[in-house]
């Protein structure tokens, strides 16, 4: 059954959708195969109905730099063993550095007590070229591994570049991350280099990691040696037997950058599942497949332009970071903030974008909610003219901060949620300048993701909640999952559900108009008498309710088929909770979505766990509160806040 259009929230203007990159490349597409697209629907069924066209097109259109050129485009094999490009060799960061000019910045950073500088392309260019000469005379060759502790600021940026310039591989962690949890990543890729901070600021606080990082430069017994950056502004005695950084850029300050080619499938650098429950996985991508899959995302899905200012907040452990130097690929300016989001207060990113003249702004669902219930209003307070989109992603953004986008940011606002994630570094849904945003929705399936809502029976659904299934390979995908040399851990993770399709493990409605509606992780899935319900329903409901800061919500599945759901809440600063507020909260569960929706039980909590990248943290609190070992069922180390499951752990045994 169809359901009513929801409110239109934004259109395209028609100038500025036909100077748009995707509109270009429609117009391209039809002269290159002599075929005929009437919108971009039928742009997005060519590309999945013809995948070796649609990447061929990509390189063409973007004239991506092979040294060597491919002897064909995709093998015949499944995924996961797909091969894309074989014989094929390039350089990711030579891309990069092709948008070299005098023109406009390659970096614009700030932090929590500093103001603005800037980095030019030829500064940056530099930097890079004295650190990838560094690594060279250390013997790091193609393929060895690089690592990093390190906050988000501009000398994570220049290793992370001269690293895949020379073709090695890159992996990074945030300073915020325990010493156990980063040996738990690091450890398994036996890095060569290990680079760390002297520390970082957060929240107005300075925090040392001097000691952590000594003791992970001694936990990791490949390394060839350790390199000590200084954090801006703070003196910090260096360790013993580090090598400077600074020592580094002026030693090599006469360097010239050369780039390695490498085969397509090469890896690029290494990202991490959460970890939460058990060993992070390992995944590594390659630098063809991230390549093409940047070039088409950023300039055609979000149309980032040469010039633009291009902001996403984030951490070197959030893949969002990798994500955001992929806008050097368009010759725009990326924007680095290391710090709070909300020191002093919520307006401190707005502030910024108005500073800087930011055209992308990049963000959480979270802190957009965060920002709502707030009642902060930054276009009464902030000269936002320079922005041109705001990009929210991280968990499903619910449709009343679509609404409080563009009352309260801007009303002719490009608002692009978007959701795919470390498993890609990109996302499979996403923004299009050249469809409308309507409220609480995504705009589109992106260019060659043949993406479905299946039901149980791999049935493909329309206006229906399903399982958000990839029915044919991608460039983007993994190459591998490191020493998982039988793709054992890679068929798990997603094949084992659709065999041959890529389960992605998010309830998703495709509508009528091609338009998607995530509604959160299928594996956190409320299933009450045999309806399943998406926990985002929930804290939909939830975000309209001013009292309540944040929440959690399971299903527990007890004996003699009993379930019980409790809801977790977190209240606004001296709110306590009362009789009234729950019966206010299950009425507007029960009126708004259904009774299956009402909770059995609202209970206060002091916090609500999330992971240290962000990640409401449902299915460990679930196998905690169903009596399994807590030792086993999450790692403090990768939480932001592991002090929070104190209290899951001892309600767990009042529960039976």
């Amino acid at each position: 059954m169809l359901e009513d259009t929801p409110r239109l929230l934004w259109s395209p203007d028609p100038l500025e959708m036909q100077s748009s990159s995707m509109f270009k490349y429609q117009r391209w597409v039809e002269n290159r195969y002599s075929i005929q697209l009437h919108d971009y629907d039928e742009l997005w069924q060519w590309s999945v109905d013809h995948p070796a066209f649609f990447w061929e097109s990509i390189c063409e259109f973007f004239k991506v730099i092979f040294h060597q050129k491919p002897e064909q485009t995709i093998s015949n094999d499944p995924m996961p063993y797909t091969k894309w490009f074989q014989g094929a060799t390039l350089n990711y960061t030579e891309h990069i550095f092709r948008n070299r000019n005098d023109k406009n910045p390659a970096i614009i950073y700030s932090d929590e007590r500093n103001g603005v500088s800037e980095i030019s392309w030829n500064e940056l260019e530099g930097r890079v070229a004295a650190f990838a000469t560094f690594l060279k005379s250390k013997g790091v060759v193609s393929g060895d591994r690089v690592v990093a502790y390190i906050p988000n600021i501009p000398q994570a940026s220049v290793a992370f570049l001269a690293t895949t310039s020379i073709g090695a591989i890159w992996s990074s962690c945030s300073p915020d991350f325990g010493v156990d949890s980063v040996m738990d990543r690091f450890a398994q890729t036996e890095p060569k280099v290990f680079i760390a901070c002297a520390g970082y600021f957060y929240g107005g606080k300075y925090f040392s990691r001097g000691a952590e990082n000594q003791m992970i430069r001694d936990k990791l017994i490949t390394l060839e040696c350790a390199v000590w950056v200084p954090y801006p502004t703070e003196n910090e005695q260096e360790l013993d037997g580090w090598i400077s950084w600074d020592n580094i850029q002026e030693e090599y300050s006469e360097a010239n950058l050369v780039f390695e080619p490498v085969p397509f499938d090469h890896p690029i650098f290494i990202l991490y599942s959460s970890g939460t429950t058990g060993a992070p996985k390992a995944i590594t991508h390659g630098h063809g497949g991230m390549l093409l899959e940047h070039l088409k995302y950023l300039h055609l899905h979000n149309d980032v332009r040469a010039g633009e200012r291009f902001f996403w907040y984030s951490t070197t452990g959030w893949m969002m970071w990798n994500f955001t130097h992929a806008a050097l690929l368009t010759g725009a300016t990326i924007v680095l903030y290391d710090g709070s989001p909300a020191f002093p207060s919520l307006n401190r990113m707005w502030r910024l974008t108005e500073t800087i003249k930011i055209t992308h702004f990049g963000t959480s669902a979270p802190f957009l909610v965060a920002s709502m219930k707030k009642g902060i209003k930054p276009n009464e307070q902030f000269d936002l003219k320079s922005l041109r989109s705001i990009g929210s992603t991280g968990s499903p953004l619910p449709p009343e901060a679509f609404d409080w986008v563009y009352e309260f940011i801007k009303s002719d606002l490009w608002l692009t949620s978007m959701s795919g994630g470390t498993d890609v570094c990109t996302a499979f849904v996403g923004g299009n300048p050249m469809l409308p945003v309507y409220l609480g929705e995504i705009q589109c399936r992106t260019l060659g993701c043949a993406l479905y809502a299946l039901d149980d029976d791999s049935n493909k659904l329309t206006e229906e909640v399903g399982e958000m299934v990839i029915e044919k390979a991608m460039p983007c995908m993994p190459v591998k999952f490191w020493n998982d040399t039988n793709f054992e851990k890679y068929q798990s993770s997603y094949f084992e559900e659709y065999p041959g399709k890529w389960r992605h493990g998010d309830w998703v409605k495709i509508t009528s108009r091609n338009s998607l509606i995530i509604y959160g992780r299928s594996d956190a899935t409320l299933n009450r008498q045999g309806v399943r319900i998406g926990t985002s329903e929930i804290y939909r409901v939830l975000d309209q309710i001013p009292e309540i800061k944040d929440g959690l919500i399971v299903n527990l599945e007890l004996s003699e088929g009993r379930h019980f759901m409790p809801l977790f809440v977190q209240l606004q600063e001296s709110i306590i909770l009362h009789e009234e507020l729950i019966l206010k909260i299950k009425k507007m569960l029960r009126s708004q979505c259904s009774p299956r929706h009402v909770p059995d039980e609202v209970i206060q909590v002091a916090e609500i766990p999330y992971t240290i990248s962000g990640k409401k943290m449902e299915a460990p609190v679930k196998k905690i509160l169903l009596g399994r070992s807590n030792n086993t069922d999450y790692n403090e180390g990768s939480m932001r806040n592991p002090e929070s499951m104190q209290f899951f752990i001892s309600y767990s045994k009042s529960i039976s």
